[in-house]
């Protein structure tokens, strides 16, 4: 069984405008949204939760209330990784621990890492949680480092709960090298808005989405009519949502998505620094291509 397949949420973390502490308030309406809109899981604490900006103490608090909340009404994966191995063991453990369905955990980045070192850190965060699945997440654009798609196919060979990867490398060619490797045998999710239709066809089972955040439903739809068999009802959706997509990083993720949640009228509220408000010109834009999607 797959950790899940069709679209899961990059789901943003609601901080208050006042004193930037998460509201657990705002937080429990946008996941119930995201799940009577459709999204087939939810990732908490990853790049756009801006887990970045959060202690290991919030960091916990975040991933529990999440999956407490959730009641398993849809997968809940967790943010757990960090550029320090044990860090990133010792937050595994515990959010497992929690109830979590499924771990994402991210490239070590700033002190990067050999390929070698790779292998090593994610081992050694899986074999810290056996009965939990790890998605690994390769992500370079933030990272500064490349999960090379031998050392993938090594891992998942020699690791049984190292069972995906969030692939936004944006390399359609290393991905084709990736699942030729791994013989199809590991849960491919796209980590671009705008290549999951590409990524399915090389049997990827869906996409970790940033758009899911405001569109919920056409991702959701999107991969349901792939794997219905109605490729050109998924594709059609694929280029339709381009324009939110393009919008949604006009400006470094997730400025653009939490102005975007907050033009939907739910209350994302405040970003964390060193991110900061989204420029006028490009929200007006935003503004206007969730208005051609017909979402406000």
């Amino acid at each position: 069984m797959a950790v899940f397949k069709g679209s899961a949420v990059a789901i943003v973390t609601p901080f208050r405008e006042s004193d930037l502490s998460v509201n657990y308030d705002a937080f429990a309406d946008i996941i119930d949204y995201q799940i009577e809109n459709g999204s087939d899981a939810i990732v908490v604490c990853g790049s756009t939760g801006e887990s970045a900006t959060m202690s290991e103490e919030e960091h916990l608090e975040v991933c529990r209330f999440c999956i407490d909340y959730t009641k398993k009404r849809v997968p809940v994966i967790a943010g757990s990784g960090s550029n320090y191995t044990k860090t990133a063991m010792e937050l595994s453990k515990e959010i497992a621990s929690y109830g979590a369905d499924a771990l994402l955990v991210i490239t070590p980045y700033y002190n990067k890492g050999t390929q070698n070192g790779y292998y090593k850190h994610f081992k050694m965060v899986a074999d810290e949680v056996p009965s939990t699945p790890v998605i690994m997440y390769n992500v370079p654009s933030r990272t500064g480092g490349n999960l090379l798609p031998s050392t993938v196919a090594r891992l998942v060979k020699d690791v049984d709960n190292l069972v995906g990867i969030k692939e936004a490398s944006g390399d359609i060619g290393q991905i084709v090298e990736l699942m030729t490797l791994c013989d199809g045998n590991i849960e491919l999710y796209s980590g671009n808005d705008d290549q999951v239709v590409p990524l399915m066809s090389m049997g990827g089972l869906g996409v970790i989405s940033v758009v899911a955040n405001i569109a919920p439903k056409a991702m959701h739809d999107m991969c349901a009519k792939f794997f219905a068999g109605d490729i050109a009802g998924a594709a059609k959706i694929q280029m339709e949502t381009y324009e939110l997509f393009r919008n949604l990083f006009s400006e470094v993720n997730p400025i653009p998505v939490k102005k975007a949640v907050n033009f939907l009228g739910q209350n994302a509220g405040a970003l964390r620094m060193p991110l900061t408000e989204m420029e006028p010109e490009h929200a007006e834009k935003l503004r206007q291509a969730m208005v051609d999607f017909g979402l406000i």
